[in-house]
Formats: C-alpha cells, sequence, structure tokens
C-alpha cells in the first residue's frame, strides 16, 4: 500500500508539473497569437527559447513519470510516447529566419540602398513569412499589423526596423513604368511590341539591358544582382539568390547571350515603332495636341538617352529638322513647357556630330538664346546647355556671339546667383568664347571686359594699339569705363610716349576721362604730363584737341588733381606757367582746340583750392583780354565757356574785369544777351552773374543797368520761380543766383530815383520770399544781403525823418502837431523810431522779415548765416536810447535768443566775429545783462572767444564779459552805457 501512495503522489506530482509547463508554454503562444508575423519573426528567438524551456521541463517530467511506471508497460508505454512526441517539435530558429532577421536590423540603422537590394529583402521576408512576394496586400496587411504591435513598444531597435520597413515596401511596391520606359506610345498601341516575361528583371521590375544567370540558374540585370552581393558582403553572410533564397557558392555572372539578343530585336522594333510614329506626327501640317507633342518628345528623349546607338535613326529619320521646325513655327504657341522639352531632346541629340551640324543649319542657336529668356528655369536651362554644346567648337563661338542678344542675357545669366546651376553653365560659354579673337569687342560691349584688358596688358604693339582703338571708338557704360581705366589707364599712358601708339591710346584716354570718377584714377597714373606734352609740342592740330578735350574733362572735377604734376618739371595746373601756356593757345588753336582749352580754365578756375591763384595769373597775364573775344564767338560752346570763365573771374577780380570790360565797351554786351530771348539760358545765366559780380557805382547802375532792368529781373525772378517749383537744378539756381545779384545793384543804392524804383517793384518782399525756398545757399546768401542793404538804407531815411517832414506818401511819416480832434497817433516802429509804413519796403520788421531770417541762422552753409547775421545787425542802433527799445523787440521775437544760441555753437572766424557783436549790443541792456548773467554756455563761448577769436571778436568778448561782471572793465565806457539802456 505504501509502495502504491508513493507512486501515486508521485505520477500525481508529475502530472501537475507537466500541466504547469504546458499551461506556461500556453502563455508563451497566446502573446504571439494574434501578433504579425513579422512580429514573430523578429522576436522568434525569445518565442522558441520560451518553449524550449517548458519543453525540456515537460520532458524532465515524464522521464521522472517513465522511471516510476516501470511495472505498469500500458502506462509506460504511454509514457514513452508522450515523450517521444515531445522531443519531436524543434525551436531553432531556421538560416532563413536569421537571415531576414539580421538584414531588417541592419536595415533599421538606415543605410542607402537601391531598387534591386529592396526587391531581394522583400522576397527574403516573403520566404520566411510562407507568403509569395508579388503578394503585395498580403505584405502590406503584415506590415500594418506589425505597426500596431509596435504601438506602446519601447524598443529602439524595432521601431527602426518597422521604419525601415515601411520605406523598403513603399518604395519596392511602386511598379517602374514599364511602358515608358519600353518606349510605348498610347496612341499607337498597336505598332508596340509588349516585353515578355523573361525580359523583366526580378529586382529591378525593369527590361534588361545586361542579363547575367547565376548558377541558381535565375536571370537578372546584371548592376541589380552586384548589388545585392555587395550588400550580402556587407553584412558578413554568404550570398544568396533573391528568387530562389539558394546559398550561392560562387558569385560567376554568366552573360545570357540568347536573351540579351531577343531584347534587343525587341528593343529595336520598339524604336522604329516610334521612330516611325514620331514622324508621322511631327511632319502633320496641323499641329498635334501639347500632349502628343510631349509625349513624343519624351520617347525621342528616352531613345537617346537608353539608346545612344540609336541616334543615328532619329538623324536619318528627320526628326532633328522636325523639332527644330516645331520650335520655329509655335514658338508661342506651344508654351515654356514644350519648348523645354523639345530642347532637352535636341540637347540628347547634339551629342551626334552630324546632327549638331544640322540643328546649326536650321538656326537652333537663335532659338535657344530666345530661350535663355523663357518664363520657366527647365527651358533656361536646356537653352543653356545646348548652347554650350555649340560652343564646343572654336569656330562656331563667334557666329554664336553675332546673334542678337547672345551676349547680353549669358552675361546677365552668368552673375544669377539664384540660379547656381545654370550661371556656371553661362560662365564656362562665355570663357569659351573669350578664346576667339573676333569676340573680343562684342564681348566687351555686352561688359566683359576681360579678354579686351588682357589683350591689351600683355599683346604685342600691334594688339595693345587694337584694343586701345577698340575702347576709343565703343559706347562704354559708366562701369565699363572705370573697369578699363582701373587695370587699363597706365597701360594708355605708357602707350602715349610712342608717336606710333599715340593717336589710338589718346582716344581710348579721352573716351575714359568722359566719365568724372576715372579723373583720380587718370592723375594717379600720371597722364597730365603725357597729354601737356602734347598739347603744348608740336603735336598735329586733332591730337592736340584730343589731349585738350582729355584735359578739361580730368579738371571738371576740383579734389583731386590739384596737387598733382602737370608736367615734367612738376608745374601743377594752377601754375602760372601751365595757365599762360593755356592763354597762348587761345589765339593760334583750332576751333576745337580753344573751346577745349577755355573748358581748362573752367575746370581750374572753379577749384576752391586753384581758384585764387588761376584768377591771379589770368589778371596778370593779360588774359581776360584774350577770354573777352569768345564772348561773341559764332560758335555757342565758345560763347558759354567764355561767359563761365568771365563769371567766375568776376567773383575773384571783378574790379580789373571790370575796367577791362568798359576799356573794350563789353560791358553793356552782358546786357544784351540778357534781354535776347534768343539767347541760350546757359549764356543768360551767366551774363546775370557776371552783372551781378561786377562792382558798379550808382551812376553805372542807372545808365548802363537802367530803371527797365530792375523791372525784367523782377520779372524773370517771378517767372524763374514758378518754373523751378520747389526744384533747384543748377541752370535754375545759377538764374536765380544772377537776378538776384542784380537786384542788389539797386538794394545796396542809396540814389533817391533807385529808391523809389526798390519800392515800386518791392524788391524788399521779393528778397525776402527767396529766403523760403530751397534754393542753392549763393540764392539765399544774396537774398540776405538784400534785406541787409534795404535795412541800412531804412535806417537813413529814418534818421532823415527826423531832419525834415516826409512827403505825404514816403517812408516814414512824421506826424504834425493837431489841435483839437484828431486822428489817433499811430505807435512808432520800435527799431527805426519813426513812423514805418506797414507795406515798407526799408523796414524788417514791417516787412515781415524776422522770422525767415531767423530761420536762414540754422543754414547749413556758413556765408548764408554770415548773411543773415548782417541783416539782423541792421535793426540794432548804437544810440544807447534806440538801442533799449531795438533789443526789447528783438528779444520778443526770440531774435537774441536765436543769435546767442548760434554764437555758443560756432568756432573762431568771420560768423563769430557777426554774432558776438550783436550778443555785447545786446548785453549793453541791464535787464537782459540780468537775464543772462547765469548763462553758462554763454559765458563759457565769450571766454573761448576772448583767448581765441581775432581782434574785433576779443574786444566785444571783453566787453560782453564786463557787462556780465564776469571781469572789472578798464574804463567807465561800459558802465556808463549799461546805465544808459535800463
Amino acid at each position: 500500500m505504501v509502495a502504491y501512495a508513493l507512486i501515486v503522489g508521485t505520477v500525481q506530482t508529475a502530472l501537475k508539473g507537466i500541466a504547469g509547463d504546458l499551461k506556461k508554454a500556453e502563455e508563451t503562444l497566446s502573446v504571439y497569437r494574434n501578433r504579425s508575423k513579422i512580429y514573430v519573426l523578429i522576436n522568434c528567438r525569445t518565442l522558441y527559447e520560451a518553449l524550449r524551456e517548458c519543453s525540456v521541463a515537460i520532458g524532465g517530467w515524464l522521464a521522472l513519470l517513465d522511471s516510476t511506471l516501470q511495472d505498469n508497460p500500458d502506462l509506460h508505454k504511454k509514457t514513452v510516447d508522450l515523450s517521444r512526441d515531445m522531443k519531436q517539435p524543434q525551436f531553432r530558429v531556421t538560416e532563413n529566419e536569421a537571415r531576414v532577421y539580421c538584414t531588417l536590423q541592419r536595415e533599421g540603422q538606415v543605410r542607402p540602398t537601391t531598387k534591386a537590394v529592396q526587391s531581394a529583402i522583400i522576397m527574403d521576408l516573403a520566404r520566411a513569412l510562407g507568403t509569395d512576394s508579388e503578394n503585395h496586400a498580403e505584405l502590406a496587411e503584415q506590415i500594418k499589423i506589425l505597426k500596431k504591435d509596435l504601438v506602446r513598444s519601447n524598443s529602439i531597435s524595432e521601431r527602426r526596423i518597422l521604419m525601415s520597413l515601411e520605406k523598403t515596401f513603399n518604395s519596392w511596391s511602386v511598379e517602374p513604368n514599364i511602358a515608358s520606359r519600353s518606349l510605348d506610345f498610347e496612341i499607337e498601341e498597336d505598332t508596340h511590341i509588349s516585353p515578355f516575361k523573361n525580359f523583366i528583371c526580378p529586382l529591378t521590375k525593369e527590361v534588361m539591358k545586361d542579363p547575367v544567370v547565376l548558377e541558381s540558374s535565375q536571370t537578372y540585370e546584371r548592376t541589380a544582382i552586384e548589388h545585392w552581393f555587395e550588400r550580402c558582403i556587407e553584412d558578413g553572410r554568404d550570398p544568396t539568390c533573391p528568387v530562389t533564397g539558394q546559398m550561392l557558392k560562387s558569385l560567376e555572372q554568366k552573360p545570357n547571350i540568347s536573351l540579351a539578343g531577343a531584347i534587343e530585336e525587341w528593343l529595336n522594333r520598339n524604336i522604329d515603332s516610334q521612330i516611325k510614329s514620331a514622324v508621322q506626327y511631327l511632319s502633320e501640317d496641323s499641329p498635334p495636341s501639347a500632349e502628343c507633342i510631349e509625349r513624343v518628345l519624351d520617347n525621342i528623349y528616352l531613345i537617346c538617352e537608353e539608346h545612344p546607338s540609336s541616334r543615328y535613326r532619329v538623324r536619318n529619320a528627320g526628326i532633328v529638322v522636325l523639332i527644330v521646325r516645331l520650335l520655329k513655327n509655335s514658338h508661342k504657341s506651344i508654351g515654356s513647357h514644350l519648348r523645354s522639352k523639345a530642347l532637352m531632346a535636341l540637347l540628347s541629340m547634339s551629342i551626334d556630330e552630324e546632327s549638331k551640324e544640322e540643328m546649326l543649319e536650321e538656326g537652333t542657336t537663335r532659338l535657344a538664346i530666345h530661350s535663355l529668356i523663357g518664363s520657366s528655369e527647365k527651358e533656361k536651362e536646356y537653352a543653356v546647355k545646348l548652347l554650350l554644346e555649340f560652343s564646343s567648337d572654336e569656330a562656331y563661338c563667334a557666329k554664336m556671339t553675332s546673334e542678337k542678344g547672345a551676349l547680353v542675357l549669358l552675361s546677365s545669366m552668368a552673375g544669377n546667383l539664384e540660379y547656381p546651376a545654370i550661371s556656371n553653365i553661362a560662365e564656362e560659354i562665355l570663357k569659351r568664347m573669350e578664346k576667339v579673337e573676333e569676340n573680343v569687342q562684342h564681348l566687351a560691349a555686352a561688359g566683359r571686359f576681360e579678354p579686351l584688358l588682357t589683350r591689351l596688358c600683355h599683346g604685342t604693339s600691334d594688339v595693345r594699339m587694337e584694343m586701345a582703338s577698340l575702347v576709343g571708338r565703343m559706347t562704354l557704360t559708366n562701369s565699363g569705363k572705370e573697369q578699363i581705366a582701373r587695370q587699363g589707364a597706365k597701360i594708355f599712358v605708357e602707350m602715349l610716349l610712342k608717336p606710333e601708339e599715340r593717336t589710338p591710346s589718346l582716344k581710348a584716354l579721352y573716351n575714359l576721362s568722359t566719365l568724372d570718377d576715372n579723373a583720380t584714377i587718370l592723375v594717379d597714373s600720371a597722364v597730365f604730363p603725357a597729354l601737356t606734352q602734347i598739347l603744348f609740342g608740336d603735336a598735329p592740330s586733332d591730337l592736340k584737341e584730343l589731349a585738350a578735350l582729355t584735359l578739361a574733362n580730368v579738371v571738371s572735377q576740383p579734389g583731386h588733381w590739384e596737387l598733382a604734376s602737370a608736367d615734367k618739371d612738376g608745374e601743377s595746373m594752377q601754375s602760372e606757367t601751365i595757365v599762360c601756356s593755356l592763354l597762348g593757345l587761345l589765339s593760334v588753336g583750332s576751333p576745337k582746340c580753344q573751346v577745349a582749352i577755355l573748358q581748362i580754365l573752367n575746370g581750374i578756375a572753379s577749384s576752391p583750392q586753384a581758384s585764387e591763384s588761376v584768377a591771379a595769373h589770368i589778371k596778370s597775364g593779360n588774359g581776360i583780354a584774350a577770354i573777352i573775344p569768345f564772348l561773341e564767338h559764332p560758335e555757342v560752346g565758345h560763347r558759354i565757356y567764355a561767359c563761365r570763365l568771365t563769371r567766375i573771374l568776376s567773383e575773384r577780380v571783378g574790379s580789373v574785369l571790370a575796367n577791362e570790360l568798359k576799356r573794350s565797351n563789353k560791358l553793356q554786351l552782358f546786357k544784351d544777351k540778357l534781354l535776347d530771348n534768343q539767347c541760350n539760358d546757359a549764356e543768360r545765366s551767366e551774363a546775370a552773374c557776371v552783372l551781378a559780380n561786377l562792382p558798379l557805382s550808382d551812376d553805372e547802375v542807372k545808365t548802363v543797368l537802367g530803371p527797365g532792368l530792375v523791372r525784367w529781373a523782377v520779372t524773370a525772378l517771378k517767372e524763374q520761380c514758378h518754373l523751378s517749383s520747389g526744384r533747384t537744378s543748377r541752370p535754375a539756381s545759377s538764374m536765380m543766383e544772377g537776378f538776384l545779384g542784380l537786384l542788389l545793384h539797386y538794394a545796396r543804392s542809396h540814389d533817391p530815383a533807385i529808391l523809389n524804383m526798390v519800392r515800386e517793384y518791392r524788391l524788399l518782399t521779393i528778397f525776402c520770399e527767396q529766403l523760403g525756398y530751397p534754393s542753392q545757399p549763393r540764392v539765399k546768401q544774396r537774398a540776405a544781403l538784400g534785406l541787409k542793404y534795404l535795412s541800412e538804407s531804412g535806417r537813413i531815411l529814418a534818421a532823415a525823418s527826423d531832419l525834415e517832414p516826409p512827403p505825404p506818401n514816403g517812408f516814414c511819416l512824421c506826424l504834425t502837431s493837431i489841435s483839437g480832434r484828431g486822428p489817433k497817433i499811430p505807435a512808432e516802429c520800435p527799431i527805426h523810431n519813426a513812423l514805418c509804413a506797414e507795406d515798407s519796403q526799408f523796414c524788417l520788421l514791417k516787412g515781415n522779415c524776422i522770422k525767415p531770417l531767423l530761420d536762414t541762422l540754422a543754414d547749413e552753409d556758413t556765408n548764408v548765416q554770415i548773411a543773415a547775421v548782417e541783416a539782423l545787425s541792421t535793426l540794432v542802433s548804437d544810440n544807447p536810447y534806440y538801442l533799449k527799445r531795438a533789443i526789447d523787440e528783438l528779444e520778443q521775437l526770440s531774435v537774441i535768443d536765436a543769435v546767442i544760441t548760434l554764437f555758443t555753437e560756432v568756432r573762431p572766424g568771420e560768423l563769430q566775429e557777426r554774432t558776438i557783436w550783436m550778443v555785447e549790443r545786446a548785453l549793453r541792456v541791464d535787464s537782459h545783462t540780468q537775464r543772462h548773467s547765469l548763462n553758462q554756455a554763454l559765458i563759457r563761448a565769450l571766454v573761448e572767444a576772448f583767448k581765441h577769436g581775432n581782434a574785433n571778436a576779443k574786444r566785444h568778448a571783453q566787453e560782453a564779459l564786463t557787462n556780465l561782471k564776469q571781469i572789472s572793465g578798464v574804463s567807465g565806457k561800459n558802465s556808463n552805457q549799461s546805465r544808459g539802456c535800463r
């Protein structure tokens, strides 16, 4: 009984153990029961290991039962059978499963791959899953389930495998367009022979070009299977046949000659069919649809690219000519997309030399150039690539250059960094063109000066002369002139020293000198000595004219030539030697040379650095007498430059010029020019300025200018202001400057008759209005001076009114004693201490000129500020009683504060001297002294003026500081004055 009980207990324990391990195995399997096959595959090692452990445990329990039930034959037999069944399952990862798992893991590293490798991986995977690799739906479903399985997975490796698998499947599942690759033409489907199945590579799904057979008897495209072998070796495993999965002992690839021949025959038939169809549709009288044209062009392109040996068939069929004619006849109607397709097909055909010749004969170059301005980037790209093919022939480069717009378009594309690929191609074409001698001029005209400059700097004498002649006769842009001058100016100057090279180089220099910015470059290249040697030497007249014109251009702008040597002796352009030599040529030179010399004299006399010395040399060298005859020269240019030079001289040596003009009876000439409506504006403007600048007595103002001229000047000034309407061009400003200068002659006169004209034509109002226009500084200065002169006349008239009664409508209305009930006595003008009329033309206060003058104090030009201060200074009297009234009035008008502010800001000089005079007058009044006694800025400025100003400024500063009690007075003069102005 005991033994039986032990057996039963052992059996029960064993059975319980077996049941527990079976349950454990069941639980393990349940984890994978509803998962995708791919998930099971990538986790098969874990699954098999768990099942193996359960199997070993169950085997142990069965061994225990076997030993326990030895005495019971029936149970023992059953135990033996059960143990045998448990040993049959082989929980071992197959070689294919291991290979697929390893491949998926490596692909999870996101390595670059090919379509062939992707196809092989999918075949291995399908084989491991027990499904057909062509069953896309089943594979897609398994990947979809795998994605759900891994939603909550924390394994980075599994997630990478999923991403790689999705990418590989999506790329592999896209079927290649075998129809297009096999040159299918949908309109002629009956003419197309579809490829046989064995023509298609299992890996690329495309018709094979180089079919090879493996030891597994499977045929593949050579490059495709080689990619697969490389991947196998890279992964460290034996290469396999993708279709069969067989391990390959040899990687030998034998050409499948028979299959290759069949494919070639199939291709040739299809190519002939497509060429025939293309000719048919491109030859139709009525153009086919855009869709049809596109398919034709695509097929032609595929034939040329994939089967280069068939290009001669396309050419022999006349398709090249047909495509070119299509572009010619339908260039606008077919649109940019189809034009790019046509150019793409021609580009592929251009590799064939005979086809290229046909294109050139048919005018393809012009069509390609026109497409450089196409609306699409593709059209431009294929056009420029086609031109690059054409430019490989140097002889043809010259023809291409002559095509209208070719160089301009290519140059603009070469500099366009928005499309670097196109830009680089265009640049390469231009470089090829530069090698052709005939293209140099065309390239330079388009702004490509490198070939010209290279030949100029490194060529022979004949080449240099040719390049110089080219520069001399070309119409250059400003940037072109600057580039050539920077790199070639010294070469041209060196050429001037050789008689045979002088003419072309001189013409080139003249052309370059027409750009103002080139003046510095030419001066630094030592052009002056070479030009003056020609001008003052024994050179022919045409060379003298060119040299003079070049010099005139160089000196037309100041600031770069004044310190340069003008001849071999080191004399400057403004030296007496050069100026006298120029004056000497005025009488003996040709007409062109004379006008150029007048231009030179104008240029050097206009320079702030040279003007004074040039004017002095002209005066001492009797140059004024030499210039005056040109004022009446038949040629306009001579007259204009002579007038302009006379105007410059009138500013520097006005007295000498006036005497010479009076002596030669030419003073009236300038008035005649002013009044002559047939005279051009430039001459009239200069004539007005000359008359304005000349010192004239009151008698000369009345006799030479006359009362009629003031009326004319006022009318002309108003018309000029109306025409300018805010614009301040140089001619308009010069004209207004001259008119105001003429009116200044009348404004500064104290002759009663002229003063009546001042009242009649309201000159004070005119001068005041000019301060408000956006004029040039010179115009504002003259307007302020006009107000100054009229205000001074007003003070004289006011003083005279204290001695005798004025006329009823005079400047100051003097009131006599009236008994009884008389009219209310008007208040006196605080400035003139007299009754100034409201429309007075001599009182700045009544004429409302104070505010415009205050605004002018802020002008950027110092001369304008000085004139404004001088005009305001006329409002201040030396009489202590009148001084207080005037200063109080000016204080209310903010004049005193404005002048003090200006004084604290200016530096030592004339403006400081003018402003400190008014400041010192204001500080003589006690109330203003007290008000400004704590103004530290004013005190500091007065101290600075006392230390560093001129004699007048120091004296006024001392008096002002004494009044402010900053220093002790040396006499009782200042204190007495102060006490008198309370």
